[in-house]
């Protein structure tokens, strides 16, 4: 990729496409890990002298919606960095274009969520046309966005000299030392709801890596599949014969698989609810399994001990449920632990729990993009990497 060694950014007026795609609660950011993971790279542009045009998503809105509106993110970046102002305009508009165009050096304009325009998501050019019009050059630092081919990744990056931020460059780093040459022995933890979810970044990794944790709900569908009995816990039918095919592949790959041993369950799923614990293959109507018991946690701890290179994606439970959320954070605990191993987390709830625990400089790497990471490592590239090539 083309990164920002390689862009003379003096007296330039740089648009940025981040991702500041972070939580409001009350009209406040509540989590500025996204932001704070930005600064590097607008620091490094400001410091060559640029002026920045940031560019970034939040949420999914149908439209214009105040709800919505990335003043908050705005003001929560302004704490961290000198010189920032929120303009109001959709990003494509000529209020855009004209409010830019007077930025003078070590100044940082915001613009409205671009998912105000209805041409984002579909790419469309002349919306991408409008976007170069912002900047002389076009830094891409929103990896959390990088597998979405729109209009304010990969269609203006075709039309100005575009770069890589250090973020994007960290998280392609990183991640790619997991498909190429990783040490051995490498574990993957996989949890989440879905089979469907996984299965790709599953299969690309099978070939790679040497021991296969399953948590989760999707853990009930290999179980069940392997002839288990789960009561009422979560499992996708129609994805029985797919795990049955995975788990056949991984045997001929001499992969060893760790599915749960036991698990809490409850009739129903709220704080405070009556628990028991049963065998993971032996949960009896109405129960549902909603996390892994304290016999996985601890098998799962000695599986990963000695891996040197683990990669974990998805909660091990309905982790924003107290107390399900015990095997993620053991988990967690567990990977944190390990000494001298390449070690990423890539995954909203798998973040969230490292968060939790303040063990976050515990690991190697947080990818700050759960859906991009997983694309990345199934298919080996994103559009926006692509682009950037």
């Amino acid at each position: 990729m083309r990164t920002l060694k390689d862009l003379d950014a003096r007296g330039k007026r740089v648009l940025v496409r981040v991702d500041y795609n972070v939580p409001l609660k009350d009209g406040a950011v509540q989590d500025e890990t996204r932001i704070v993971e930005s600064l590097p790279t607008l620091r490094h542009l400001l410091d060559q002298g640029a002026s920045l045009v940031l560019l970034s998503h939040l949420g999914r809105p149908k439209g214009p919606d105040p709800k919505y509106s990335l003043a908050p993110v705005a003001e929560a970046l302004a704490q961290h960095l000198p010189g920032v102002r929120f303009f109001p305009f959709a990003p494509g508009s000529e209020e855009a274009q004209a409010a830019v165009g007077g930025l003078k050096a070590g100044e940082v304009a915001v613009l409205e969520n671009v998912r105000f325009e209805p041409g984002e998501e579909k790419n469309d050019p002349d919306l991408a046309a409008r976007y170069a019009g912002l900047g002389e050059a076009f830094v891409l630092d929103a990896f959390g966005s990088a597998h979405r081919a729109h209009a304010s990744v990969v269609g203006v990056a075709r039309l100005v000299p575009s770069f890589a931020g250090f973020l994007m460059e960290k998280e392609v780093k990183a991640l790619s030392r997991l498909l190429h040459n990783p040490e051995k022995p490498y574990a993957v933890v996989i949890g989440g709801a879905k089979v469907s979810d996984k299965i790709g970044v599953m299969e690309n990794l099978l070939p790679r890596i040497d021991r296969l944790l399953i948590g989760g709900a999707m853990a009930f569908t290999f179980i069940k599949a392997l002839g288990g009995e789960v009561g009422k816990s979560l499992v996708e039918e129609d994805r029985l014969a797919l795990a049955r095919d995975l788990l056949k592949r991984t045997e001929e790959l001499g992969v060893k698989v760790h599915l749960p041993l036991d698990v809490v369950a409850a009739e129903r799923i709220e704080p405070g609810v009556e628990t028991k614990v049963f065998p993971a293959d032996a949960i009896p109507v109405p129960y549902m399994g909603l996390d892994i018991g304290p016999r996985t946690q601890e098998a799962f701890r000695e599986v990963l001990a000695g891996a040197k290179t683990t990669f974990w994606n998805g909660p091990m439970g309905v982790f924003e449920v107290p107390p399900f959320d015990e095997g993620t954070l053991a988990v967690g605990r567990a990977l944190a632990a390990l000494e001298g191993a390449f070690t990423v987390v890539g995954g909203g709830d798998s973040v969230a729990a490292v968060n939790r625990l303040g063990l976050k400089d515990r690991f190697s790497h947080v990818s700050t993009g759960g859906g991009a990471s997983l694309e990345y490592l199934e298919k080996g590239t994103l559009p926006g990497i692509e682009v950037l090539e």
